[in-house]
C-alpha cells in the first residue's frame, strides 16, 4: 500500500480507503447493500490486511447504522486505523436537523462518537454546503470540538470553488480552523472537478479524497453498452451520479478495456490508477460486496499507467474547454502555476489559435 500525506497536514493516509455507505441497508440505502456486522468485519478485516488505514463514513449512511456497524467491526483496531465521518444533511423531520449550524454539529459529533465507539473522528467533513448558517458558526463550532479533543481534522465535500475559498478566507481572517481535505467526486467520467476544485487544492494545500471512483460501478468493468447487472443499484433505481453523455461514457469504458486486456489488469484497477495519478490526490474511498472486490481494488495502488496509456485516457474523457480557460490557453500559458495547470495540462495538445 502507498501512503501520501494530505494536503499540508503531517497525516499519512493510504491510497486507497474503505468506504462504508453500503454498511446498514436502512432506507433508501438498501438499493446499494445491507451489510451486517458479521459481513462488515471480514471486509474492515480484509482492507486492514492489505495497507488500507483510512474508514470513511457519515451520520446519514443508513441514518448512523454505518457508523455503529464500522465502530463495532473495527473493534480494538481501532486506534490503529483513521476514521473520517461527515455532518450536514438532513437525519430528522425537525427543523435543525440538518445544516452546519453551532447546534447540530456539536449534537451530530457527539452522536456519532457513540455510534462509532470512540472519542474521536480524526477527519470530520461537512458534507454539502450549507447557505444559511453563516461560515463563522460553522469553523467557531469545529474550533469548539476541535478543543474539546473530539475531532483532529476538518473538510469539506460537495463544495464549490468560491464555497471553499469563502471558508479559507473566513478561517484565515478569524484565525479559525481551517479545511486540510476536500472529498469530491472525481472519475474519468466526471472531471468538472478540474476547472476549479484540483486547482484550488493544489494552489490552497487541500488534500483531496475522491468518493465513488467508480462511478458507482460505471467504470468497474461489470457494465457496458448492452450490460447492467441485475444486482446493480443502477438496476435498483439508483441514479447517482448522473450520466449525461452515455455513449462518451461507453467511448472510456472501450479505452479501459484495451489498456486493461494490454496489461492483464482489470479494468476496475485501471480506471483507479488513472485517478491516483491525478494532481492533489491523497485517496480513493472504494466501496465493495466482496472481499475479493476489494482486494482488486486495493491492487490499484501499485499500478502505474504509461504517458502512452494516459494520454489515450485524457483524450478520450477531457471534458469541454471552457471560457476563460481557453483563453487563458491562448494569452496566459507562459505563466501558468502548478495549480494552472492541473486543467491545463490535458489540453497542451490543442492548437487554440
Amino acid at each position: 500500500m502507498e501512503y501520501r500525506t494530505l494536503g499540508r497536514t503531517g497525516l499519512k493516509v493510504s491510497a486507497i480507503a474503505m468506504g462504508t455507505f453500503s454498511f446498514g441497508g436502512v432506507g433508501a440505502f438498501s438499493r446499494v447493500a445491507s451489510q451486517g456486522v458479521t459481513e462488515a468485519r471480514r471486509l474492515v478485516d480484509c482492507c486492514i490486511d492489505g495497507g488500507v488505514n483510512l474508514f470513511d463514513t457519515a451520520n446519514m449512511y443508513s441514518l448512523g447504522r454505518s457508523e455503529e456497524i464500522l465502530g463495532e467491526a473495527l473493534g480494538d483496531k481501532r486506534e490503529k486505523v483513521l476514521i473520517s465521518s461527515k455532518a450536514r444533511m438532513r437525519i430528522g423531520d425537525g427543523p435543525n436537523d440538518e445544516g452546519t449550524s453551532r447546534y447540530h454539529l456539536i449534537r451530530e459529533c457527539e452522536a456519532s462518537l457513540k455510534r462509532l465507539r470512540t472519542d474521536h473522528i480524526d477527519i470530520y467533513f461537512m458534507h454539502e454546503w450549507d447557505g444559511v448558517t453563516p461560515v463563522e458558526e460553522m469553523l467557531s463550532a469545529l474550533d469548539t470540538l476541535r478543543q474539546q479533543g473530539k475531532i483532529r481534522y476538518i473538510g469539506c465535500s460537495n463544495y464549490s470553488g468560491w464555497h471553499i475559498m469563502k471558508a479559507l478566507g473566513v478561517a484565515e481572517a478569524k484565525n479559525l480552523p481551517r479545511f486540510v481535505t476536500q472529498q469530491i467526486h472525481y472519475t474519468l467520467e466526471a472531471r468538472e472537478a478540474e476547472y476549479e476544485l484540483l486547482p484550488i487544492s493544489i494552489d490552497q494545500g487541500l488534500g483531496v479524497m475522491v468518493w465513488s471512483p467508480l462511478a458507482a460501478g460505471l467504470l468497474s468493468g461489470a457494465f457496458g453498452r448492452d450490460r447492467t447487472p441485475a444486482d446493480s443499484r443502477q438496476a435498483a433505481g439508483w441514479s447517482e451520479p448522473p450520466i449525461r453523455d452515455r455513449e462518451r461514457l461507453w467511448t472510456i469504458v472501450d479505452a479501459l478495456e484495451g489498456i486493461a486486456r494490454a496489461r492483464g489488469v482489470t479494468v476496475a484497477q485501471v480506471s483507479l490508477a488513472w485517478t491516483l495519478s491525478r494532481p492533489a490526490i491523497s485517496s480513493l474511498v472504494v466501496g465493495g460486496l466482496s472481499e475479493d472486490q476489494f482486494r482488486e481494488n486495493i491492487a490499484a495502488a501499485d499500478l502505474r499507467l504509461s504517458e502512452d496509456e494516459l494520454d489515450t485516457l485524457n483524450k478520450v474523457s477531457r471534458p469541454p474547454y471552457i471560457y476563460p480557460y481557453w483563453h487563458q490557453h491562448n494569452f496566459a500559458s507562459a505563466r501558468f502555476s502548478p495549480a494552472d495547470r492541473a486543467l491545463h495540462d490535458s489540453y497542451a495538445d490543442l492548437d487554440m489559435i
